[in-house]
């Protein structure tokens, strides 16, 4: 069936080139305006229904709407619009915003994408986007982040194009739907798409690489990426056992670096591998109760996530410093901040009326129903982490703790607005969770609030805030930075990068000197037959060529003769 709906990602990338073009009103307009736009083509694209466009006996689907992708293509455009806002305030430049418009479109892409080709298409050109949002903040740090972001993220892209190709090879179809991790092509495509979820072992790119951005370009990192990797397991790999090992890796990875970590933003990006790892798990249980856990938490931590890095960014934006150790006591003078901090700290820790609360319950619910107990035991125990890492050690140490000296003043405004709006939300879908419910994928048949969980989750959490009071001396960080895999590229590819440099640079002066040396003996030899008193450049007697000439005539003539 044709349908002339447009790709609401279209808007999104192509109006994000004009930024850069327009006065700075209009500009403002265009930022929170595109958005917008974006949002309302999102919901008039038909449900199951889309444009085709026929590509080398292919049919392409640019713009297929399905109940997951009009999900999380909804926060991501709300995601941008907050998140340009919150740009003008940081004085973002034009690049960066550029960058991040294409960034957040090219995700909204891949929410719409109805084949793998388009899926790939959106997925590099995220990469790209991604990249340039990274190397806008200007620094050499940025830069060095920059080049290592892209390799990795390049090196996934390719796994995933092989595996489509031979899943298209295998089957003739390139459809985005359910597939299983039960040929080569499809276990490549889980592992591409993996790479962009902060999957081990290459969790480390997410701390590496978004810390070093801009405050607002790190806000928009937060939302994309790895989210379109739940989107793309949700559809394509629901029910894979190996991911629910996969994602209780990845949610004990992000606590344990978390709490050994100082600097603030890198807590709240091994956070995200922490959240992520929530939703992985609950894609490889598979249920319907699971997977509207998975899309419903995604949508929750785009806004809460953010919301803590608006915080963090603000921090760094006033004060310079992003070290724990360098922090304490900013509630004095940025209260609202620091209230904005605490929100986005109570939903991550799934605090009760937060939207935390309401959306990650259904994952740890869902594990209980199928039986799973240790998948069970394990969740609560990760939530308790959470609370720990990012529910108080980030909203302590930079608000609380030691006084600092530091008496930086409130953001700019729009931070604030941007701050604002997001503390709403989390408490709004905490309080009011059935608006959410009603746009998940499968009928929701889930009361969050009832005395028992209530209950046990504030137990939890109390348990855990006890203890980290207890634990505070251990608490406190130290002037370190923690490596796990990035040893590889960080440390070892590094030395093994200069020991090959400092060998082929012998191995060149070697070839260099026996050059040289051919090239002397050369240039010996000619000058001891050309030179002054060489052979060639002797003086002959007039006599001496009278007779030479004579002799040569007689022998062509004895030879014309006979």
């Amino acid at each position: 069936m044709t349908d002339l709906a447009l790709p609401p990602a279209l808007v999104m990338v192509l109006g994000a080139f004009l930024i850069p073009l327009l006065q700075e009103r209009a500009r403002h307009r265009l930022l929170l305006g595109l958005p917008l736009l974006t949002l309302l083509l999102i919901w008039l694209v038909p449900e199951q229904a889309g444009l085709r466009i026929p590509f080398l006996g292919m049919d392409l689907s640019p713009a297929q709407a399905t109940a997951e992708g009009r999900l999380f293509a909804t926060v991501f455009a709300l995601m941008a619009g907050v998140g340009g806002l919150y740009a003008l305030g940081s004085m973002a430049r034009p690049l960066e915003l550029v960058a991040a418009y294409v960034y957040a479109g090219s995700a909204i892409g891949v929410t719409f994408a109805g084949d793998l080709l388009t899926l790939f298409i959106f997925w590099e050109l995220m990469a790209i986007g991604s990249t340039a949002v990274i190397f806008a903040a200007g620094t050499v740090a940025a830069s060095r982040a920059a080049f290592r972001y892209l390799l990795l993220h390049l090196l996934g892209g390719v796994v995933l194009m092989a595996g489509i190709l031979a899943h298209w090879s295998a089957t003739g179809s390139i459809a985005v739907e359910a597939l299983g991790a039960s040929s080569l092509g499809t276990v490549l495509i889980l592992i591409g798409i993996l790479v962009n979820a902060g999957a081990p072992p290459v969790s480390a790119w997410i701390a590496d690489a978004y810390p070093e951005a801009s405050p607002s370009g790190t806000v928009f990192l937060s939302a994309f990426t790895t989210k379109t990797a739940v989107f793309a397991l949700l559809v394509m790999f629901p029910g894979t056992e190996i991911l629910i090992w996969v994602g209780l890796y990845m949610v004990f990875y992000g606590i344990i670096y978390a709490l050994l970590e100082n600097d603030m933003r890198r807590i709240l990006a091994y956070s995200i591998v922490n959240q992520v790892g929530f939703m992985v798990c609950a894609i490889g249980i598979g249920t319907e109760l699971a997977l509207n856990g998975a899309a419903a938490h995604a949508f929750a931590h785009i806004i809460y996530k953010a919301l803590l890095l608006m915080s963090a960014g603000g921090v760094l934006l006033m004060t310079g410093k992003r070290k724990c150790t360098d922090l304490g006591g900013l509630f004095q003078t940025m209260p609202q901040t620091a209230v904005h901090g605490i929100i986005g700290a109570l939903a991550i820790s799934a605090f009760p009326f937060t939207s935390g609360f309401v959306t990650k319950s259904l994952e740890t619910a869902a594990a209980a129903h199928e039986g799973l107990l240790v998948v069970w035991m394990l969740l609560l125990a990760a939530s308790a982490g959470v609370f720990l890492h990012a529910g108080i050690k980030f909203p302590w140490f930079v608000f609380f703790q030691k006084d600092s000296g530091l008496r930086p003043p409130e953001p700019p405004l729009a931070m604030r607005q941007a701050m604002g709006f997001f503390s709403f939300l989390c408490i709004a879908l905490g309080l009011f969770p059935l608006p959410l419910y009603a746009i998940l994928p499968y009928p929701v048949d889930y009361a969050p609030y009832t005395v028992e969980h209530v209950v046990s989750q504030l137990q939890l959490l109390l348990f855990a805030g006890f203890a980290f009071f207890v634990l505070l001396s251990q608490m406190r960080r130290t002037l370190t930075i923690s490596l796990d895999f990035d040893w590889f590229y960080r440390k070892f590819l590094h030395a093994l990068a200069e020991e090959f440099t400092l060998s082929t640079a012998r191995a060149r002066e070697r070839l260099e000197d026996r050059v040289a040396a051919r090239i002397r003996a050369l240039i010996g030899n000619l000058y001891a037959h050309h030179g002054p008193h060489g052979i060639l450049a002797r003086s002959w007697p007039t006599g001496s060529m009278v007779l030479w000439v004579a002799l040569m005539l007689g022998c062509t003539l004895l030879l014309y003769i006979f």
